[in-house]
């Protein structure tokens, strides 16, 4: 198996997208890019940690592959938006790409220069790619958050204003 680690604004919708996917056989979520050890949810949440709310994703590349992973990173929140998502605000809401080696770099660099290129937003995109640190595993409460409470999606619809509505879903 093979890991890989996003940031794309509250976890809990971000990780029931990518438990969707085939190929994709374990999912986590918890905290990256900052510099405290051993984060909680309210230390991450004071917005005084530099952590993200990561999804980290195990997933099986020869039934599913990277680029199909960013492909759903891309389309489940809203990259224009810088330490945001939606209501959500704050550095721990940021759009990021955790790498974990040089082809997920390289594959991550040229999705991101695809989707600029593209003309589907007209703002740029704000979303950050770096080399994955320490990964903090949140507490167990919020793993499956949403499938423990018995829902399929979040209520809130993230989307850029200026993009097609055919293009944009629910996060989840």
């Amino acid at each position: 198996m093979t890991k890989a680690t996003f940031a794309a604004g509250c976890f809990w919708g971000v990780e029931a997208e990518f438990r969707r996917l085939a190929g994709v056989t374990a999912t986590a979520v918890g905290y990256a890019g900052g510099h405290t050890q051993d984060p909680t949810y309210k230390d991450v949440c004071s917005d005084r940690t530099g952590h993200a709310e990561v999804v980290q994703v195990e997933y099986d590349p020869a039934r599913v592959s990277y680029e199909q992973l960013l492909d759903v990173f891309w389309e489940c929140h809203d990259p224009t938006q810088r330490n945001r998502q939606g209501p959500d605000v704050g550095t721990q809401y940021r759009s990021a790409i955790f790498y974990h080696d040089d082809a997920q770099q390289a594959a991550a660099l040229a999705s991101k220069q695809k989707l600029e290129q593209s003309g589907r937003y007209r703002k740029p995109i704000a979303t950050e790619i770096t080399a994955a640190g320490q990964f903090y595993r949140a507490e167990e409460d919020h793993q499956r958050y949403l499938e423990k409470r018995g829902l399929a999606s979040c209520t809130v619809e993230l989307r850029d204003p200026a993009a097609p509505r055919e293009r944009w879903k629910s996060p989840v």
